[in-house]
Protein backbone atom coordinates (compact mmCIF):
# COMPACT_ATOMS: atom_id res chain seq x y z
CA UNK A 1 0.00 0.00 0.00
CA UNK A 2 2.55 2.44 0.83
CA UNK A 3 4.73 1.35 -2.47
CA UNK A 4 1.73 2.31 -4.73
CA UNK A 5 0.81 5.49 -2.50
CA UNK A 6 4.25 6.79 -3.10
CA UNK A 7 4.07 5.82 -6.68
CA UNK A 8 1.41 8.18 -7.37
CA UNK A 9 2.46 11.13 -5.05
CA UNK A 10 5.83 11.10 -7.19
CA UNK A 11 4.44 10.30 -10.64
CA UNK A 12 1.29 12.38 -10.10
CA UNK A 13 3.38 15.18 -9.20
CA UNK A 14 5.13 15.34 -13.05
CA UNK A 15 2.47 17.18 -15.07
CA UNK A 16 2.54 20.13 -12.19
CA UNK A 17 6.46 19.90 -12.01
CA UNK A 18 6.90 20.85 -15.87
CA UNK A 19 4.35 23.71 -15.23
CA UNK A 20 5.91 24.87 -12.37
CA UNK A 21 9.14 23.19 -11.72
CA UNK A 22 9.61 24.96 -8.34
CA UNK A 23 7.17 22.26 -7.46
CA UNK A 24 10.24 19.82 -8.69
CA UNK A 25 12.34 21.17 -6.55
CA UNK A 26 10.21 21.25 -3.65
CA UNK A 27 9.60 17.41 -4.33
CA UNK A 28 13.30 16.59 -4.86
CA UNK A 29 14.40 18.14 -1.43
CA UNK A 30 11.34 15.79 -0.16
CA UNK A 31 13.04 12.53 -1.47
CA UNK A 32 16.40 13.60 -0.94
CA UNK A 33 15.78 14.40 3.03
CA UNK A 34 12.88 12.44 4.02
CA UNK A 35 13.62 9.08 1.97
CA UNK A 36 10.24 8.15 1.82
CA UNK A 37 10.88 5.36 -0.37
CA UNK A 38 12.89 4.07 2.84
CA UNK A 39 9.63 3.67 4.63
CA UNK A 40 8.31 1.07 2.22
CA UNK A 41 8.41 -2.65 2.02
CA UNK A 42 8.06 -3.18 -1.33
CA UNK A 43 9.08 -2.85 -4.90
CA UNK A 44 9.92 1.35 -4.22
CA UNK A 45 12.04 0.91 -1.59
CA UNK A 46 15.68 0.72 -4.12
CA UNK A 47 13.85 3.17 -6.83
CA UNK A 48 15.38 6.03 -7.86
CA UNK A 49 12.80 8.90 -7.55
CA UNK A 50 15.07 11.23 -6.98
CA UNK A 51 16.55 10.86 -10.58
CA UNK A 52 13.35 11.09 -12.29
CA UNK A 53 12.53 14.51 -10.24
CA UNK A 54 15.26 15.85 -10.88
CA UNK A 55 15.07 15.48 -14.87
CA UNK A 56 11.17 16.72 -14.97
CA UNK A 57 12.52 19.57 -13.31
CA UNK A 58 15.41 20.14 -15.25
CA UNK A 59 12.81 19.92 -18.65
CA UNK A 60 10.23 22.10 -16.75
CA UNK A 61 12.81 24.69 -15.63
CA UNK A 62 14.46 24.63 -19.14
CA UNK A 63 11.46 25.99 -20.75
CA UNK A 64 10.35 28.49 -17.70
CA UNK A 65 9.62 31.75 -18.33
CA UNK A 66 9.90 31.94 -14.19
CA UNK A 67 13.68 31.16 -14.05
CA UNK A 68 15.79 34.35 -13.33
CA UNK A 69 19.39 34.84 -12.64
CA UNK A 70 20.45 33.98 -9.36
CA UNK A 71 22.18 37.09 -7.24
CA UNK A 72 25.42 38.10 -7.44
CA UNK A 73 27.37 38.35 -3.95
CA UNK A 74 29.60 36.72 -1.61
CA UNK A 75 27.62 34.11 -0.96
CA UNK A 76 26.84 32.93 -4.60
CA UNK A 77 30.69 32.95 -5.03
CA UNK A 78 31.36 31.00 -1.93
CA UNK A 79 29.20 28.53 -2.99
CA UNK A 80 29.96 28.20 -6.75
CA UNK A 81 34.49 28.02 -6.14
CA UNK A 82 33.43 25.44 -3.26
CA UNK A 83 31.56 23.09 -5.59
CA UNK A 84 34.13 23.47 -8.65
CA UNK A 85 36.81 22.72 -6.39
CA UNK A 86 35.19 19.26 -5.51
CA UNK A 87 35.27 19.05 -9.22
CA UNK A 88 39.11 19.15 -9.02
CA UNK A 89 39.92 17.19 -6.00
CA UNK A 90 38.04 14.02 -7.92
CA UNK A 91 40.13 14.34 -11.07
CA UNK A 92 43.02 13.87 -8.58
CA UNK A 93 41.41 11.54 -6.04
CA UNK A 94 43.59 8.78 -4.50
CA UNK A 95 40.34 6.07 -4.93
CA UNK A 96 39.12 7.48 -8.02
CA UNK A 97 36.05 4.89 -8.71
CA UNK A 98 34.69 5.61 -5.24
CA UNK A 99 35.34 9.70 -5.59
CA UNK A 100 33.49 10.04 -8.81
CA UNK A 101 30.39 8.15 -7.49
CA UNK A 102 29.93 10.18 -4.50
CA UNK A 103 30.95 13.24 -6.84
CA UNK A 104 27.86 12.59 -8.88
CA UNK A 105 25.32 12.24 -6.01
CA UNK A 106 26.82 15.59 -4.94
CA UNK A 107 26.38 17.42 -7.89
CA UNK A 108 23.22 16.33 -8.43
CA UNK A 109 22.31 17.81 -5.01
CA UNK A 110 23.66 21.45 -5.97
CA UNK A 111 21.88 21.47 -9.39
CA UNK A 112 19.02 21.71 -7.38
CA UNK A 113 20.57 24.17 -4.26
CA UNK A 114 21.24 26.42 -7.85
CA UNK A 115 17.53 26.31 -9.04
CA UNK A 116 16.23 27.59 -5.40
CA UNK A 117 17.17 31.24 -6.14
CA UNK A 118 16.38 31.24 -9.92
CA UNK A 119 13.04 29.35 -9.32
CA UNK A 120 11.90 30.46 -5.77
CA UNK A 121 10.81 34.38 -6.16
CA UNK A 122 8.53 34.67 -3.29
CA UNK A 123 8.55 34.23 0.52
CA UNK A 124 5.53 32.05 0.15
CA UNK A 125 7.60 29.71 -1.90
CA UNK A 126 10.84 29.80 0.53
CA UNK A 127 8.59 29.16 3.60
CA UNK A 128 7.25 26.20 1.50
CA UNK A 129 10.91 25.19 1.20
CA UNK A 130 11.33 25.63 4.89
CA UNK A 131 8.40 23.74 5.54
CA UNK A 132 9.33 20.73 2.96
CA UNK A 133 12.81 20.66 5.19
CA UNK A 134 11.20 20.70 8.82
CA UNK A 135 8.68 17.96 8.47
CA UNK A 136 10.49 15.76 6.68
CA UNK A 137 13.52 15.34 9.60
CA UNK A 138 10.46 16.29 12.17
CA UNK A 139 9.02 13.25 11.20
CA UNK A 140 12.14 11.15 12.90
CA UNK A 141 12.38 13.64 15.60
CA UNK A 142 8.54 13.49 16.39
CA UNK A 143 8.62 9.74 15.79
CA UNK A 144 12.16 9.45 18.07
CA UNK A 145 10.51 11.84 20.60
CA UNK A 146 6.88 9.49 21.42
CA UNK A 147 9.67 6.51 21.01
CA UNK A 148 11.99 8.16 24.17
CA UNK A 149 8.80 8.98 26.41
CA UNK A 150 7.04 5.50 25.97
CA UNK A 151 10.21 3.33 26.13
CA UNK A 152 11.74 5.07 29.20
CA UNK A 153 14.58 6.53 26.92
CA UNK A 154 15.97 3.04 26.76
CA UNK A 155 16.62 3.31 22.85
CA UNK A 156 18.32 5.32 20.63
CA UNK A 157 16.95 7.58 17.53
CA UNK A 158 17.83 5.87 13.84
CA UNK A 159 17.38 7.70 10.96
CA UNK A 160 15.90 6.47 7.69
CA UNK A 161 18.32 3.47 5.58
CA UNK A 162 21.47 4.63 3.21
CA UNK A 163 20.86 7.93 4.12
CA UNK A 164 22.63 11.31 5.33
CA UNK A 165 20.86 10.65 8.55
CA UNK A 166 20.94 6.97 8.75
CA UNK A 167 23.50 6.94 12.04
CA UNK A 168 21.41 8.54 15.14
CA UNK A 169 24.44 11.28 15.81
CA UNK A 170 23.75 12.58 12.02
CA UNK A 171 20.02 12.64 12.51
CA UNK A 172 20.59 14.13 15.86
CA UNK A 173 22.17 16.86 14.16
CA UNK A 174 19.38 17.33 11.44
CA UNK A 175 16.94 16.94 14.21
CA UNK A 176 19.11 20.47 15.93
CA UNK A 177 18.98 22.50 12.51
CA UNK A 178 15.54 21.96 12.44
CA UNK A 179 14.15 23.51 15.77
CA UNK A 180 15.16 26.98 15.12
CA UNK A 181 13.36 26.92 11.57
CA UNK A 182 10.53 25.44 13.53
CA UNK A 183 10.69 28.84 15.90
CA UNK A 184 11.01 31.06 12.63
CA UNK A 185 7.29 29.32 11.03
CA UNK A 186 6.08 29.50 15.11
CA UNK A 187 6.89 33.12 14.79
CA UNK A 188 5.29 34.00 11.20
CA UNK A 189 2.53 31.81 11.36
CA UNK A 190 -1.13 33.16 12.16
CA UNK A 191 -2.53 29.86 12.86
CA UNK A 192 -2.41 29.26 16.56
CA UNK A 193 -3.42 25.68 16.35
CA UNK A 194 0.11 25.43 13.72
CA UNK A 195 2.20 26.96 16.26
CA UNK A 196 0.85 24.72 19.05
CA UNK A 197 1.35 21.74 17.21
CA UNK A 198 5.12 23.26 15.97
CA UNK A 199 5.54 24.02 20.11
CA UNK A 200 4.88 19.83 20.29
CA UNK A 201 7.51 19.44 18.07
CA UNK A 202 10.43 20.98 18.93
CA UNK A 203 9.55 19.47 22.20
CA UNK A 204 9.63 16.51 20.79
CA UNK A 205 12.49 16.73 18.88
CA UNK A 206 14.52 17.83 21.16
CA UNK A 207 13.53 14.67 23.32
CA UNK A 208 15.10 12.56 20.18
CA UNK A 209 18.28 14.71 20.05
CA UNK A 210 18.64 13.79 23.96
CA UNK A 211 17.77 9.61 22.97
CA UNK A 212 19.98 9.56 20.04
CA UNK A 213 23.08 9.60 23.03
CA UNK A 214 24.92 11.88 20.49
CA UNK A 215 27.60 13.60 22.52
CA UNK A 216 28.46 15.93 19.24
CA UNK A 217 24.60 16.84 19.39
CA UNK A 218 24.46 17.62 23.00
CA UNK A 219 27.20 19.83 22.52
CA UNK A 220 25.24 21.57 19.28
CA UNK A 221 22.15 21.96 21.14
CA UNK A 222 24.09 23.75 24.02
CA UNK A 223 25.69 25.90 21.57
CA UNK A 224 22.46 27.03 19.67
CA UNK A 225 20.64 27.64 23.41
CA UNK A 226 23.57 29.98 24.15
CA UNK A 227 23.67 32.17 21.11
CA UNK A 228 19.33 32.11 21.16
CA UNK A 229 19.46 33.34 24.35
CA UNK A 230 21.83 36.47 23.44
CA UNK A 231 20.33 37.39 20.06
CA UNK A 232 16.81 36.63 21.00
CA UNK A 233 13.59 39.26 21.68
CA UNK A 234 12.26 37.22 24.52
CA UNK A 235 15.43 36.47 26.50
CA UNK A 236 13.82 35.68 30.18
CA UNK A 237 11.22 33.70 28.66
CA UNK A 238 13.96 31.79 27.06
CA UNK A 239 15.57 31.30 30.12
CA UNK A 240 12.83 29.87 31.96
CA UNK A 241 11.98 27.58 28.81
CA UNK A 242 15.13 25.81 29.47
CA UNK A 243 15.07 26.21 33.21
CA UNK A 244 11.91 23.98 33.00
CA UNK A 245 12.14 21.76 29.79
CA UNK A 246 16.19 20.68 30.27
CA UNK A 247 15.87 19.16 33.77
CA UNK A 248 12.61 17.41 33.24
CA UNK A 249 14.05 15.92 29.74
CA UNK A 250 17.12 14.70 31.47
CA UNK A 251 15.05 12.99 34.68
CA UNK A 252 13.63 10.80 31.65
CA UNK A 253 16.93 9.48 30.02
CA UNK A 254 18.33 6.32 31.36
CA UNK A 255 21.70 5.79 33.38
CA UNK A 256 23.41 4.00 29.98
CA UNK A 257 22.76 7.87 28.61
CA UNK A 258 24.86 9.57 31.15
CA UNK A 259 27.98 6.78 31.24
CA UNK A 260 27.92 7.91 27.74
CA UNK A 261 27.43 11.65 27.76
CA UNK A 262 30.45 11.59 30.93
CA UNK A 263 32.93 10.27 27.97
CA UNK A 264 33.09 14.01 26.80
CA UNK A 265 35.15 14.55 29.70
CA UNK A 266 36.76 11.48 29.82
CA UNK A 267 37.77 11.56 25.87
CA UNK A 268 41.24 9.77 26.40
CA UNK A 269 39.51 7.00 27.83
CA UNK A 270 36.83 6.21 25.06
CA UNK A 271 37.68 4.06 22.39
CA UNK A 272 35.34 5.62 20.37
CA UNK A 273 36.97 9.33 20.96
CA UNK A 274 39.99 7.78 20.04
CA UNK A 275 39.71 6.27 16.83
CA UNK A 276 38.24 9.40 16.31
CA UNK A 277 41.32 11.52 17.34
CA UNK A 278 43.06 8.74 14.39
CA UNK A 279 40.26 9.81 11.97
CA UNK A 280 41.38 13.22 12.10
CA UNK A 281 45.16 13.03 12.36
CA UNK A 282 44.44 10.82 9.56
CA UNK A 283 42.71 13.72 7.49
CA UNK A 284 45.54 15.73 8.29
CA UNK A 285 48.23 13.71 7.02
CA UNK A 286 46.52 12.98 3.64
CA UNK A 287 46.35 17.15 3.49
CA UNK A 288 49.58 17.63 4.21
CA UNK A 289 50.68 14.97 1.93
CA UNK A 290 48.43 16.76 -0.93
CA UNK A 291 47.76 20.45 0.15
CA UNK A 292 46.30 21.41 -2.70
CA UNK A 293 43.94 18.57 -3.78
CA UNK A 294 43.37 16.02 -0.78
CA UNK A 295 42.80 12.80 -1.00
CA UNK A 296 39.14 13.21 -2.82
CA UNK A 297 35.88 11.92 -1.85
CA UNK A 298 35.72 8.32 -0.06
CA UNK A 299 38.82 8.43 2.14
CA UNK A 300 37.41 5.88 4.35
CA UNK A 301 39.69 3.34 2.61
CA UNK A 302 42.51 0.58 3.98
CA UNK A 303 44.79 1.85 1.52
CA UNK A 304 44.62 5.54 2.89
CA UNK A 305 44.89 4.34 6.28
CA UNK A 306 47.76 1.64 5.61
CA UNK A 307 49.68 4.96 4.57
CA UNK A 308 48.29 8.01 6.51
CA UNK A 309 47.16 6.57 9.69
CA UNK A 310 48.89 7.60 13.00
CA UNK A 311 48.06 4.24 14.59
CA UNK A 312 47.13 2.04 11.64
CA UNK A 313 46.21 -0.76 14.23
CA UNK A 314 42.58 1.75 14.11
CA UNK A 315 40.33 0.36 11.21
CA UNK A 316 39.88 2.74 8.66
CA UNK A 317 36.77 4.91 10.06
CA UNK A 318 35.05 8.08 8.13
CA UNK A 319 36.61 11.62 9.07
CA UNK A 320 33.78 12.20 12.12
CA UNK A 321 34.56 16.10 11.32
CA UNK A 322 33.03 18.00 8.88
CA UNK A 323 36.69 20.23 8.97
CA UNK A 324 38.90 17.20 9.03
CA UNK A 325 36.95 16.20 5.94
CA UNK A 326 37.01 19.02 4.21
CA UNK A 327 40.31 19.06 4.69
CA UNK A 328 41.57 15.51 3.86
CA UNK A 329 38.84 15.40 0.68
CA UNK A 330 39.89 18.62 -0.39
CA UNK A 331 43.45 19.78 0.96
CA UNK A 332 43.79 23.05 2.52
CA UNK A 333 42.29 25.07 -0.42
CA UNK A 334 38.82 22.67 0.19
CA UNK A 335 38.71 23.41 3.53
CA UNK A 336 39.19 27.29 3.20
CA UNK A 337 36.47 27.28 0.65
CA UNK A 338 34.02 25.66 3.16
CA UNK A 339 34.80 27.78 5.91
CA UNK A 340 34.27 30.57 3.20
CA UNK A 341 31.12 29.44 2.38
CA UNK A 342 29.30 29.30 5.62
CA UNK A 343 31.21 32.67 6.61
CA UNK A 344 29.49 34.21 3.77
CA UNK A 345 26.27 32.80 5.00
CA UNK A 346 26.64 34.00 8.22
CA UNK A 347 27.13 37.31 6.37
CA UNK A 348 24.34 36.95 4.01
CA UNK A 349 22.05 36.53 6.96
CA UNK A 350 23.38 39.45 9.32
CA UNK A 351 22.59 41.23 6.18
CA UNK A 352 19.04 40.34 6.14
CA UNK A 353 18.91 41.14 10.14
CA UNK A 354 19.82 44.34 9.67
CA UNK A 355 18.00 45.31 6.46
CA UNK A 356 14.80 44.46 8.19
CA UNK A 357 15.82 45.42 11.88
CA UNK A 358 13.95 48.91 11.07
CA UNK A 359 10.86 48.06 8.81
CA UNK A 360 8.42 46.87 10.49
CA UNK A 361 6.68 45.33 7.53
CA UNK A 362 10.37 43.05 7.26
CA UNK A 363 10.14 41.75 10.49
CA UNK A 364 9.50 37.80 9.19
CA UNK A 365 12.70 38.62 7.12
CA UNK A 366 14.67 39.18 10.67
CA UNK A 367 13.11 36.05 12.05
CA UNK A 368 14.41 34.24 9.23
CA UNK A 369 18.03 35.67 8.98
CA UNK A 370 18.30 34.92 12.94
CA UNK A 371 16.91 31.42 12.88
CA UNK A 372 18.84 30.36 10.08
CA UNK A 373 22.02 31.61 12.08
CA UNK A 374 21.14 29.37 14.53
CA UNK A 375 20.59 26.72 12.65
CA UNK A 376 24.28 26.90 11.31
CA UNK A 377 25.38 27.22 14.65
CA UNK A 378 23.95 24.02 15.54
CA UNK A 379 25.48 22.22 11.86
CA UNK A 380 29.25 23.94 12.97
CA UNK A 381 29.15 22.57 16.46
CA UNK A 382 27.33 18.76 16.31
CA UNK A 383 29.31 18.89 12.85
CA UNK A 384 32.82 19.00 14.41
CA UNK A 385 32.64 15.05 15.22
CA UNK A 386 30.46 13.85 12.18
CA UNK A 387 31.03 13.67 8.63
CA UNK A 388 28.68 15.09 6.84
CA UNK A 389 30.39 17.97 4.79
CA UNK A 390 28.35 16.68 2.00
CA UNK A 391 24.81 16.28 3.73
CA UNK A 392 22.33 17.97 1.39
CA UNK A 393 20.39 20.26 3.98
CA UNK A 394 22.87 22.57 4.62
CA UNK A 395 23.55 23.33 1.06
CA UNK A 396 19.11 23.93 1.13
CA UNK A 397 19.84 26.60 3.41
CA UNK A 398 22.21 27.99 1.39
CA UNK A 399 19.90 28.36 -1.56
CA UNK A 400 16.94 29.53 0.28
CA UNK A 401 19.27 32.39 1.78
CA UNK A 402 19.95 33.53 -1.57
CA UNK A 403 16.64 32.76 -2.87
CA UNK A 404 15.63 35.27 0.22
CA UNK A 405 18.11 37.26 -0.31
CA UNK A 406 16.86 38.45 -3.98
CA UNK A 407 13.12 38.75 -2.43
CA UNK A 408 14.39 41.50 -0.12
CA UNK A 409 15.96 43.49 -2.58
CA UNK A 410 12.43 43.47 -4.68
CA UNK A 411 10.73 43.91 -1.16
CA UNK A 412 12.60 47.20 -0.46
CA UNK A 413 12.61 48.73 -4.45
CA UNK A 414 9.10 48.24 -3.63
CA UNK A 415 9.13 51.03 -1.22
CA UNK A 416 8.61 54.53 -2.02
CA UNK A 417 11.56 56.53 -3.16
CA UNK A 418 14.21 54.68 -2.70
CA UNK A 419 16.25 51.26 -3.90
CA UNK A 420 18.74 49.10 -2.36
CA UNK A 421 22.20 48.18 -3.53
CA UNK A 422 21.84 44.34 -4.95
CA UNK A 423 25.30 43.03 -3.79
CA UNK A 424 23.64 41.68 -0.14
CA UNK A 425 27.06 40.72 1.34
CA UNK A 426 30.32 42.06 -0.06
CA UNK A 427 32.58 40.36 -2.36
CA UNK A 428 35.23 39.18 -1.01
CA UNK A 429 37.85 41.97 -3.38
CA UNK A 430 35.50 44.48 -2.16
CA UNK A 431 37.67 46.14 1.01
CA UNK A 432 36.18 49.48 0.87
CA UNK A 433 32.57 48.29 1.08
CA UNK A 434 33.09 44.89 3.76
CA UNK A 435 32.70 47.11 6.77
CA UNK A 436 29.73 49.19 5.51
CA UNK A 437 26.09 48.66 5.44
CA UNK A 438 24.35 48.34 2.01
CA UNK A 439 22.83 52.28 2.03
CA UNK A 440 19.61 53.11 0.59
CA UNK A 441 19.62 55.75 -2.18
CA UNK A 442 17.39 58.02 -3.37
CA UNK A 443 16.05 57.15 -7.37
Amino acid sequence: MRDALLIVIIFGSIPFILRRPYIGVLMYVWISVMNPHRLTWGFSYDLNFAAVIAVVTLVGALFSKEIRRPPLNALTIALLLFVLWTCVTTVFALIPGESFERWTTVMKTQVMVCLIPMLFHRKEQVRQLIWVIVLSIAYYGIKGGVWILTSGGGYRVWGPADSYIEDNNALAVAIIMIIPLMRYLQLTTANRYVRWGLTAAMLLCGVAVLGSYSRGALIGVGTMVAFLWWKGRQKLLILIVAIVTIPLALSLMPSGWYERMDTIATYDQDTSASMRLNSWGTMFNVAKDRPIVGGGFELAAKQIYDKYSPDPAFPPQVAHSIYFQALGEHGFVGLALFLWLYVAFWRQASWLVRQSTARPGLSWVRDFGLMMQVSIIGFAAGGAFLSLVNFDVPYYFVGAMLAMSSIVIREMRGETGVTVQERASPLPFDDAHASQTPKLRSR
